[in-house]
């Protein structure tokens, strides 16, 4: 039986990291972010939704 491909998605970083808690940059980190600017393609799955979520106000998923 052939392996479905794995769905991703594509976070962008467009707020800063300053003046933020160290539990969000190290949520930004985690995401392999922590520059704006920079995108990171992850695997779509509850605990990277959650990271997302947490860190939304800095971040941006980019429909491709």
């Amino acid at each position: 039986m052939a392996k479905l491909p794995a769905k991703t998605i594509t976070v962008e970083q467009y707020g800063s990291p300053i003046r933020r808690p160290k539990d969000q940059r190290a949520t930004l980190i985690g995401l392999k972010l922590n520059k704006i600017g920079r995108r990171s393609v992850l695997l779509d799955n509850p605990s990277t939704r959650g990271m997302v979520a947490k860190v939304a106000h800095m971040v941006r998923i980019i429909e491709e």
